[in-house]
Formats: C-alpha cells, structure tokens, sequence
C-alpha cells in the first residue's frame, strides 16, 4: 500500500469514529449506569451484540459464559489482530453510579474500553479500510478481568461451568485465542502520567488465596473456654502477614492486603467458621514465590496460636504484563499522531495486575492507558470526566494501529510477530497455571 492511500485510509477511519462519537459516548454511559461483576456481565454483553448486529458483524456469545467475538475479515491472508475490551465492573457500594443490590460499579474505567473498541472496530468497517488490509481483525468483548468473588467463582467451577476465575485465562483454556496473532486494549486511568494517552509500563503478577478457619463453636459468654476461636486465629494471621512487611524488598512492588469476608454468625457465639480472602502480588516471579511462602506460614500460625484448622486453597491470579516493545512503538506513533507528542505519556510500573499479563506471554500485547478520569482507581471518587479523551481517542488510535499493522500485505503484523519471542506457549502456559492451584489443610498440633 503506498503512503498517500494509507493515509487516505486513516484519514476516513478518523472521519468514521466521529461519526460514531454520540453513539459511542452513549454507549460508555449506558453501560456505566448498569455494572455487572465478572461472569455475570449479561446485560452488558447484550449491547455488544446489539452494536454488532446492527453492523451485520458476525459474532459468537456466551464464550466463558459471557464474552463476544466478532470478526472482521480481510478475506486476504494474514495475521489476526486482537481489539480487546473487558465487560466486567468491580464492586465499590459507596460509588455513584453502583449497583445498590450488587454494589457493582465501573470504577476502574471498563465502560469506556467496550465503547472504544467497538468504535475502532466500526470505524474500520465504516471507512472501508478493510478493503485495504489483509489479515483479520477480532473485536472481543472478555469478561471477568476483575478477579473479585471468589467463593461464587469456585462454585462455578466446582460446577464445571469453568475453570479459570479469570476471563483471558478461561478463553485461553478454551482455545479462543488460538486463532489470535496479536492483542492490544486500552484502560482508563486518572494518573496524571498518563496525560491523554501513555504507553509501556508493566505490572505485578498475583496469586489469589481464599482461606478459612474452622474452631468450636461455644456460648461466648458463659463457655468460651470451651471453644476455639476461629476469628482470633484470624486476627493472629493478620498480625502476622503485617509483621512480614519489613522483609519485601522494594523494588519487587510486594503488596499484600487480605479482607476477612465472614467474622463469624452471632456475637453471643464463639466464632467457628471464619473466612478471609487475600491477594499476594509482586512484579517478579521469585519475588512472588517467596512473599506467598511467607504469608502461607503467617496463617498457619494463626491456625497453630488458636488451636484452629486452617482450610487453605491458592489459585493462579495474573502474571506481570509484559508489553511487546514493537506494537507499543506503533501503537505510540498513532497516539501521537491522535492527540500530540507532548499529550503521549509513558505508564509507570502499576502495582495492580491484569490477566492481559498472561495474553502478554503468549503473543505479542500491548496495554496502553489513556486519561479522562478523575479520582482513584477502585473507589468510590473514580470518574470519567472526560469521555472524549476516554473513548474517542483510544479508538482512532486502536483503528489507526490496525490499519498500520495489516496495510501491505499485513507486513508489520508480521514484523512484529517475527520479533516477539513469547515466554510460554498455550500448553506450557495451562501447565503452569494449574501447577499453581494448591489446597492445603493444616491442623494445629496440641
């Protein structure tokens, strides 16, 4: 493809995005005024579908319960690039916009993901740039990147319904990313790095551990020697956990914040069955390793001081995000040309994690941030404030990136392929998340 018509080509994919501006605008909107937490995101995928109905995009529901994928094809060979956005919301009861029954909110800027990837995706059928292009392009709505609910989720998957408690990793299972050569998304943020848009960056691995005490129950007032306190051994672990800090080194970001989900049934009652649940995070492996061995033996000695069995079950969480430098060049190019070079940013070390992470150590991935929020992430003053810069701009810059990728023969699609060197294949990666699943029960010695 020659300069002049590539150019041709962006410029009417631009032109198509504005022209979806108030429908993608109300669409973030819409789903912002109805969050739905992971895998159970049905309304929201709803209007996916719609969108992409309207569209006459052919498309396959319900993928790990929940997720949409459409196609759109070049109908020339080449790689497939991925434009993902993720369905779910996390849970924050005091936020404005939450759920009051489910306490369900977007406060972490999912809404305008849905939004800006089905703007791309439009925008590329709108201008017909697919005349132009060789390869595929997949619009995959995913579900459950929020790794929140975890006792729902095991019960799902002690029903069969699924496997992993994560979106990208139960689709990875499920083989709809086998036919994915490349994958990119952007995510809102309030850091003010990121300016308008940021690209780059990494983030922490987790490992997830849901954990229960069982003690004996007794009168809490007339007998309490007669029981043992499932809420002290708890409480004994918390100070524990705490008591660790001091050894993570900095630089390896270790954050570790358990909640107690289940205190106990009655006050009048010493608390038998108490559960708690916490993530372990680190942006290294090692690191990772030696903070859940840490933590493992801070409850087991809540267990061990109360006399106390300790119910333990570790689950695969994220891996760190490894963004492919060759994508993010391109991705950066494209930003600039969007909203300016001095509006591009370069995203910090996140101490969060996402299950894009695991995409990342697959194929080639790239998790940009753009801005137009206010507040922090996860709480109750996280807000799109700007829904222009949130929604509209990743779009343009997903399409534009597309179009560079799959122009000529799809020839930097394929440069960029030819570069990455994935850390895991399918295989080994499904091998290595299941090696991570452990259920431990730990009775204290009399």
């Amino acid at each position: 493809m020659s300069r002049p018509l590539r150019d041709s080509v962006k410029t009417r994919v631009v032109e198509a995005v504005d022209a979806r501006r108030d429908q993608l605008l109300g669409l973030a909107r819409a789903i912002l005024q109805d969050p739905e937490l992971g895998y159970r995101e049905v309304e929201t995928a709803g209007l996916v579908r719609q969108v992409l109905d309207e569209s006459r995009v052919p498309h396959r529901d319900s993928l790990a319960l929940t997720g949409v994928k459409a196609l759109l094809d070049t109908g020339r060979p080449g790689p497939t690039v991925a434009i993902l956005g993720e369905l779910d919301s996390i849970g924050v009861s005091g936020h404005p916009h939450a759920n009051p029954e489910t306490g369900a909110a977007h406060a972490c800027g999912h809404h305008c993901q849905i939004a800006a990837m089905l703007g791309a995706g439009m925008a590329l059928l709108d201008a017909g740039a697919l005349a132009e292009l060789s390869g595929r392009v997949v619009l995959f709505a995913v579900p459950a990147e929020e790794y929140v609910e975890i006792d729902y989720r095991l019960g799902l998957r002690r029903q069969g319904r699924l496997e992993f408690l994560v979106g990208k990793a139960e689709l990875v299972r499920l083989g709809e990313f086998d036919d994915v050569d490349l994958a990119m998304m952007v995510h809102t943020g309030s850091h003010p790095a990121f300016r308008a848009l940021a690209v780059g960056g990494s983030t922490n691995g987790m490992l997830a551990k849901s954990i229960r005490y069982v003690g004996r129950a007794a009168h809490a007032g007339s007998a309490p020697d007669r029981g043992v306190n499932a809420l002290g051994a708890a409480h004994v672990a918390l100070a524990a956990i705490h008591a660790q800090r001091e050894t993570f080194r900095d630089d390896d970001h270790v954050r570790v914040h358990p909640i107690i989900t289940r205190g106990g049934e009655l006050v009048s009652v010493v608390p038998a069955d108490v559960r708690m649940e916490t993530f372990v995070r680190a942006s290294r492996a090692e690191a990772l390793t030696d903070a859940g061995h840490k933590v493992d033996r801070a409850l087991r000695a809540g267990a061990q001081a109360l006399g106390a069995t300790l119910e333990l079950t570790t689950l695969p969480g994220y891996l760190p995000l490894r963004a492919d430098p060759a994508l993010t060049e391109l991705f950066r190019a494209n930003a600039e040309a969007v909203v300016g070079a001095a509006n591009v940013g370069a995203v910090p070390h996140v101490s969060g994690g996402t299950d894009m992470g695991d995409l990342s150590h697959l194929m080639p991935a790239i998790h940009p941030f753009s801005g137009g929020a206010a507040g922090t992430a996860h709480s109750a003053d996280f807000l799109v404030t700007d829904y222009d810069v949130a929604v509209v701009n990743p779009a343009k810059t997903l399409a534009l990136t597309a179009v560079d990728l799959l122009a000529s023969e799809a020839r930097e699609a394929r440069r960029v392929v030819a570069l990455h060197r994935p850390a895991m294949t399918r295989d080994a990666y499904l091998a290595y998340a299941r090696s991570l699943l452990r259920e431990e029960r730990y009775r204290a010695e009399a």
